[in-house]
């Protein structure tokens, strides 16, 4: 038996918590052991554990290491330029507080005014407090990341913001198209809306579409989970976004990528098409009222919703397309900012500005004894 050498080369991480990989040599001396050496930690560690091999024998094939123990993410967010990095805090600093409070006051007054809670109303608090939620998954983290001037996430945390960004991302998905089929009801069928649109199912609605998302956004994860990285683990994003998350990985990603497009497919253009089809009709039904003061009324009753929709879904589809048409990832992480932070931002503005019903009910609330605002 010949001797030579066997190497153990640090591949990711710190150069304390790096992962190890043997180097495979080709030519006539092949590793034939690699040996748990308790000092595998050092930055360089050698052993003599080479044999002889046959003539033109060649190793070309070594498994990807999947340590995800060890793994870090960089998120490196809109500009590395240190100069922008106050702006940008101060900037989505102030729209995540604008999302927080304002979607807080459309809960509390649908929940403090009886007179609000009717199907419409309960849908919209529940679209209220799943903006909340979403935009919690990303924003606080990348607030950090910026006022500690560190971009690292950990393995953890990234597979955790992918699980519960999917989860509020579809689950808004399907209370607008939920919220579209109560104004077709209403609209469409008014003398039956009350029947049909009964509390029972407006619960059962919403409980279907929570359940549908976590089913989802756990199915994705676990996949995710399955694959292996290995050095480059730059996310060009503010947030670790599934798409951008699997075209990191250094292991078979391909069935990875059909989940990936194929939920946007099915959990994208499949509510859409059910929200324009409703639309269609109600847009039909009031063509159909002689007064245009009655059209005015009823069409005024979808306009919050439709412009809500709008914005949604022409950001969030739109991300998908810059970045398959440009593949640029700085461009695909401006668009994402419209649906993950401005759209949840307006959406308090949007439903409370015409809204006589809300406006009333934040006015009663805050002239509520205990918390009465005066001069």
């Amino acid at each position: 038996m010949g001797h030579g050498c066997c190497f153990w080369i640090p591949t990711c991480g710190s150069e304390t918590n790096a992962s190890l990989l043997p180097v495979v040599f080709t030519g006539d001396r092949v590793p034939i052991s690699i040996i748990n050496h308790p000092d595998r930690n050092s930055d360089f560690y050698t052993e003599s554990s080479f044999s002889e091999a046959p003539p033109n024998h060649r190793l070309y094939h070594m498994e990807p290491w999947n340590d995800t123990r060890l793994s870090e993410f960089l998120l490196l967010g809109f500009s590395e330029e240190p100069e922008l990095q106050p702006l940008i805090f101060g900037l989505f600093l102030s729209m995540y507080l604008i999302t927080v409070f304002g979607n807080l006051l459309i809960i509390l007054a649908v929940s403090s005014d009886s007179h609000l809670h009717t199907p419409m109303y309960f849908f919209l608090s529940n679209l209220s407090l799943v903006d909340i939620c979403f935009t919690s998954t990303t924003v606080p983290k990348m607030l950090v990341n910026i006022q500690t001037q560190s971009r690292v996430i950990t393995y953890k945390g990234c597979m955790t913001q992918i699980y519960f960004f999917l989860l509020f991302g579809v689950l808004d998905d399907f209370l607008l198209t939920v919220m579209a089929y109560d104004r077709y009801m209403a609209i469409c069928h008014p003398l039956h809306y009350t029947v049909i649109m009964n509390p029972w199912l407006c619960i059962l609605l919403v409980l279907v579409s929570w359940i549908t998302s976590a089913l989802y956004s756990l199915l994705q994860s676990l996949m995710a989970l399955q694959m292996s990285f290995c050095t480059d683990l730059e996310i060009p994003h503010f947030f670790c976004e599934l798409k951008q998350v699997v075209q990191l990985a250094c292991s078979e990603k391909s069935l990875n990528s059909i989940m990936v497009y194929s939920g946007v497919g099915l959990l994208g253009v499949g509510p859409l098409t059910g929200i324009l089809y409703s639309y269609s009709k109600i847009i039909s039904s009031i063509h159909g009222i002689p007064s245009t003061q009655g059209k005015y009324k009823a069409f005024s009753t979808c306009a919050s919703h439709l412009s809500i929709v709008s914005l949604f879904y022409c950001t969030g589809l739109g991300v998908y397309f810059i970045s398959a048409a440009t593949h640029s990832s700085q461009a695909s992480a401006v668009a994402s900012v419209m649906y993950t932070v401005v759209t949840p931002m307006l959406n308090p503005f949007i439903y409370s500005m015409r809204n006589k019903d809300i406006k009333r009910a934040l006015k009663r609330f805050f002239e509520m004894p205990g918390i009465r605002i005066t001069g």
